[in-house]
């Protein structure tokens, strides 16, 4: 199961498993991003390669306007994931 959706802060919250069975319903929402945005990944628990293959081409579309992601509360595990990729140096990543 992932959900993805606006919280009531504003921020995008994730929720459970962003994997490629799940990338449709995710690349559909990042496609209607058009500024500077925070990601919430508190009860995000896992994300594959087609994840962040989505999170890539967002971040590239978004600095093409001088916008940018910015993703927060990142388990051990998803930060790792972003450390070993090299995907630590392209976002904006706090983890819990």
């Amino acid at each position: 199961m992932f959900d993805i959706q606006y919280g009531d802060d504003g921020k995008i919250v994730c929720i459970g498993r962003l994997d490629a069975s799940q990338c449709e319903k995710g690349q559909a929402f990042m496609d209607d991003i058009a500024k500077s945005s925070t990601l919430d990944f508190a009860n995000l628990d896992y994300i594959s390669s087609a994840g962040l293959g989505i999170l890539l081409k967002t971040q590239k579309r978004l600095a093409e306007s001088g916008a940018a992601l910015r993703i927060i509360n990142v388990n051990k595990h998803i930060h790792d994931v972003f450390h070993y990729s090299g995907f630590h140096a392209i976002f904006d990543i706090e983890a819990k």
